[in-house]
């Protein structure tokens, strides 16, 4: 690495400051590129559908956060992440993008395209042949592989095929391959024919969002969660994907264990069919979704965390998920329905897989674990959060990013 501080765009539609409700990966990231001494764009959309922003008057509207200029480029607002709107604002987005005066930005050395969107790609080769600069492009979603193994669309399908030849495109024409899983090499080879220049930086924790976790609303404990309880806890989305099914029907068959409570907190499709389902049974419960700076507040009460996702081939190049990025600092140990390459938990030596959907080992597991002390709990979940804080801050993930310029 020479002396020279190079100048670096970080594009991507749904890049968001903490500022606006929810602090994404890019800037955290940005920030500590500043801090090493790097000039640091951030190019974003002002369209999400998790979250609101300003309604900005101009088309291309620049803010600064801590140190990270940041363009907004407003774009077509859409509600539902399955809309048609969706994909019309990522459209919106890219044209823009192309046609911005970037005659106001210093000279790329580097530019990262993170997606998803995925048509980002685009603009990103654009890019690297006007300003003669390094491509890196970011995965942190294997598009179209996400949307055909779980939803009804074929390979066949018109948009499919398009977003796959965009796909192969960006991976051929990056020069690095940035994955937030740890096996994105080897489904970009097996897409390109080509040995690759690709690595993993993953998802990174900032340490300042644990500081000072928040209060829960005034009787949220006293009503959501029971006293003198092993509690099995799950936090977040609750809809297909989640495949929750494997652990409610885990839960059902240890109704008859009155030492054992299962936490489901979050909204989503499914909740209302799972409620419905499990309303008979007094060691289910569902609680209402908290704000991100109460879910440690939440999980110190609870004493083993849980996630799961659905068995699909695409978990075979790997996943990096937030989820257990909460629930490690939470000190916890964690048990996770999931049979594709392992990282985190296996590194951390903090918790268990267990094959996806697979009730039987489930169970066995959640027993294994609520008949430990609770000693032994909290040095299991204490590794798990002195690994996190070791190996996942953003100023480590930042060195490593470095390296790649």
């Amino acid at each position: 690495m020479t002396s020279i501080k190079k100048n670096i765009w970080y594009i991507s539609k749904y890049a968001s400051p903490i500022k606006y409700g929810f602090g994404t990966r890019h800037f955290y990231l940005a920030k500590e590129f500043c801090r090493m001494g790097y000039k640091t764009i951030v190019i974003c959309s002002d369209s999400s559908h998790l979250l609101n922003f300003p309604q900005f008057k101009s088309t291309y509207t620049k803010e600064v956060f801590d140190g990270v200029d940041t363009w907004w480029i407003k774009t077509i607002k859409y509600v539902g992440a399955k809309s048609i709107r969706r994909m019309i604002s990522w459209i919106d987005f890219e044209l823009k993008l192309f046609f911005m005066d970037k005659r106001k930005l210093p000279r790329p050395d580097v530019v990262i395209v993170s997606s998803l969107s995925l048509f980002t790609i685009i603009n990103g080769y654009f890019l690297k042949k006007k300003y003669k600069c390094k491509l890196i492009f970011e995965v942190r979603d294997i598009w179209p592989l996400s949307i055909t193994e779980a939803s009804n669309f074929k390979a066949s399908n018109p948009l499919i095929k398009l977003l796959a030849w965009i796909e192969k495109f960006g991976y051929k024409n990056a020069d690095v391959l940035v994955g937030t899983m740890p096996n994105l090499k080897e489904h970009a080879e097996k897409i390109t024919g080509n040995s690759l220049q690709c690595f993993c930086i993953p998802q990174g924790v900032d340490m300042n969002l644990y500081a000072s976790p928040a209060p829960l609303p005034k009787g949220y404990a006293e009503q959501y969660i029971p006293r003198d309880k092993f509690i099995v806890a799950y936090a977040g989305s609750i809809g297909r994907t989640n495949s929750l099914e494997t652990i409610i029907e885990c839960a059902k068959q240890l109704s008859h264990n009155d030492n054992i409570h299962f936490l489901f907190i979050g909204s989503g499709d499914l909740l209302s069919f799972f409620k419905s389902e499990t309303e008979s049974y007094n060691n289910i419960t569902f609680a209402p979704k908290v704000k991100r700076g109460q879910v440690q507040t939440i999980l110190a009460q609870c004493d083993l965390m849980y996630d799961s996702v659905m068995d699909l081939k695409l978990y075979h190049y790997g996943l990096s998920r937030n989820k257990w990025i909460d629930y490690l600092y939470s000190g916890k140990p964690l048990l996770a329905s999931y049979s594709g390459f392992p990282s985190m938990l296996n590194e951390a030596k903090c918790g268990q897989f267990i094959p996806a959907e697979d009730q039987k080992s489930l169970k066995k597991a959640i027993l294994y674990y609520s008949a430990l002390s609770t000693e032994e709990l909290n040095d299991i979940g204490l590794r798990g959060k002195q690994w996190l804080i070791s190996n996942r801050t953003f100023d480590k993930l930042a060195l490593d990013y470095r390296e790649l310029f």
